[in-house]
C-alpha cells in the first residue's frame, strides 16, 4: 500500500513539471519568434566612399548616402543592404541603421545587364541595344557619349573624330550668315564622322534667345517668345510654333531643342521674365504640357528647364545665385510644370545653377543629389538629366565639376572645356574616386535615349 502511493506521488510531481514546463516554455518560443525582426532591404550600386560615408544609387536612379565605413564595401559594388529605419529622399545623410550587407555577384538580367541599371523607364525598349553597343565601346568613347560640347571655334570634324562626343551645342555665331544649305552640310559632315550618331543641340526658346532663326538666310523672322504667342493665340498659337520650329530644326539637321523654359516668372523684374511665359503655375503647367505634346514624332527632342524653379534669382551665367525660397513654395508653385511636361512625355530636363537653400545649401542645383532625387523620386522622371553649362560663372571654378555632376546624378554634362572633363573623369577613375561602372551607366543610358529617338 505504501509502495503505491509513492508511485501515485510521483506520477503527480512528474505531471506537474511537465505542466510547468510546456507552460513557460511555450510562450518563450512565442516570444522569441515575436522578436525577430524583418529588416528593409536597399539594392544599390555604391558610387562614392568619402570621410567615413558611403554614397550609392538604386535602379530608379534615387542616391542615398549612409555614415558608414568598411573597407569590404568597394565603389562599383552592387551591395544588398539590410536596414532599420526609413531612408529619405531628401536628406543628405541618411539615419537609418545598416544592420547586414552583402556584394550581390552576377547581379544581372539574361542580355547580361546589370539589374541596378533596370529603371522600367521610358527608354526600357532600347536597352538591349543599347548595352550591345556600349560593349564595343572604349572608356574614353564612354566618357565623351555623356558630354554635350559647346561647338569649337575650328577643326569641329576633326575633335569630333578624335573624341566621339555624346553631341554638340550650337550657339548663334556658329549659324551667322551661313546659307540654309551650309548649316545642313555642316550638321551632316559631323554626323558622318561619328560612329554613334550625335545630339545636334541649340536654345531656341524664341524671343531673347534664337539661335538658329536669329540668321534670316534659315527663317524668315526670329521665332516669337512664348509669352507674345501666348498673348496672341493661346495654346493654339504655341502648339502651332512647336510644330514649325521642330519642322525647321530637323530639317537642318538639329535634333534637341534647350526649351520650353518652364519657369514661373510673374514679375517684370525678374531676370528670367523675359524668357518664361509670365504666368501663374497652373497656366504654365498647360504650355508645358502643350510644347512636349506637339513636339511629339518630328524629330526634335525638347527639354525642360531650369529645374527646379528658377524663380526670382539673378543670372547664373555671371556667378553664383542663392534661391532663398521655402521648400514648400517651389514643392506648390515650381515643381507642377515640370510634373506636367513629364506626364506629357518629356524626354529631358535641364537643372539648373541655383543653389537652392531649402533644400542643399552646399551645392548648386546642378551637382547636387538632392535636387536630382527630387526629379527623380518626387516627380518620378526616368529620361536625361542635363546640367546647365559647366562653363557658366555659378559653376566653372568648382573644382572637378564634371565628376561632381556625375556623382549628383546627372546623365548629360555641357561642358566647354571638353579636354578637361574628359582628363578629369579619367583621373576619378584612377584614383578610385569613380567606377568605371558608373560611367558604363550613363553612357548606356544616353545610348538608350538615342535609339529612343531613332537616330540609331
Amino acid at each position: 500500500m505504501r509502495k503505491k502511493s509513492i508511485i501515485v506521488v510521483l506520477l503527480f510531481v512528474f505531471l506537474a513539471i511537465t505542466l510547468i514546463s510546456i507552460f513557460y516554455n511555450k510562450p518563450k518560443e512565442e516570444k522569441k519568434e515575436d522578436q525577430k525582426i524583418e529588416f528593409n532591404k536597399l539594392d544599390a550600386m555604391v558610387i562614392k566612399k568619402e570621410n567615413g560615408n558611403i554614397t550609392v544609387q538604386n535602379s530608379n536612379n534615387i542616391i542615398y548616402t549612409f555614415g558608414m565605413d568598411d573597407d569590404d564595401i568597394k565603389i562599383g559594388d552592387i551591395e544588398e543592404f539590410e536596414y532599420d529605419g526609413n531612408l529619405d529622399e531628401n536628406k543628405d545623410l541618411q539615419d537609418i541603421q545598416i544592420k547586414n550587407y552583402k556584394k550581390l555577384e552576377d547581379y544581372k538580367d539574361k542580355n547580361g545587364i546589370l539589374k541596378v541599371w533596370l529603371d522600367n523607364g521610358i527608354f526600357k525598349d532600347y536597352y538591349k541595344k543599347a548595352y550591345e553597343k556600349l560593349n564595343d565601346m572604349t572608356l574614353d568613347e564612354k566618357i565623351a557619349q555623356i558630354l554635350l560640347v559647346r561647338y569649337p571655334d575650328e577643326n569641329q570634324s576633326e575633335v569630333l573624330k578624335q573624341y566621339q562626343f555624346g553631341g554638340y551645342i550650337f550657339y548663334a555665331k556658329d549659324f551667322k550668315d551661313k546659307t540654309y544649305a551650309e548649316v545642313q552640310n555642316m550638321m551632316s559632315s559631323l554626323q558622318e564622322v561619328s560612329k554613334i550618331p550625335i545630339l545636334t543641340a541649340v536654345d531656341e526658346e524664341g524671343g531673347k534667345v534664337v539661335r538658329v532663326s536669329s540668321n534670316p538666310n534659315l527663317a524668315k523672322e526670329p521665332f516669337k517668345s512664348s509669352r507674345e504667342l501666348y498673348l496672341e493665340g493661346g495654346f493654339d498659337k504655341i502648339k502651332e510654333d512647336t510644330i514649325n520650329k521642330s519642322k525647321l530644326l530637323y530639317d537642318l539637321g538639329i535634333n534637341l531643342n534647350l526649351a520650353p523654359v518652364v519657369d514661373v516668372s510673374t514679375d517684370q523684374n525678374d531676370y528670367m521674365y523675359s524668357r518664361a511665359l509670365g504666368e501663374n503655375s497652373d497656366i504654365t503647367s498647360t504650355y508645358a504640357k502643350t510644347v512636349i505634346e506637339a513636339s511629339h514624332g518630328l524629330g526634335v527632342s525638347y527639354v525642360l528647364k531650369h529645374f527646379p524653379g528658377y524663380g526670382n534669382n539673378v543670372d547664373t551665367h555671371e556667378g553664383t545665385s542663392i534661391d532663398e525660397r521655402s521648400y514648400e513654395d517651389i514643392l506648390n508653385n515650381d515643381l507642377p510644370p515640370f510634373k506636367a511636361g513629364i506626364e506629357a512625355g518629356a524626354e529631358n530636363v535641364l537643372v539648373s545653377h541655383n543653389t537652392v537653400s531649402s533644400i542643399d545649401t552646399n551645392n548648386p542645383a546642378s551637382l547636387s543629389p538632392s535636387i536630382h532625387n527630387l526629379l527623380r523620386g518626387k516627380l518620378g522622371f526616368t529620361g536625361i538629366i542635363i546640367t546647365d553649362d559647366l562653363a557658366m560663372g555659378a559653376t566653372k571654378d568648382i573644382e572637378d565639376a564634371t565628376v561632381t555632376a556625375i556623382l549628383a546624378g546627372n546623365d548629360l554634362i555641357i561642358t566647354t572645356d571638353y579636354e578637361d572633363s574628359m582628363n578629369s573623369v579619367k583621373e576619378a577613375i584612377d584614383n578610385n574616386i569613380i567606377d568605371e561602372s558608373l560611367i558604363d551607366k550613363l553612357a548606356f543610358r544616353v545610348i538608350a535615349f538615342k535609339y529612343y529617338k531613332k537616330l540609331m
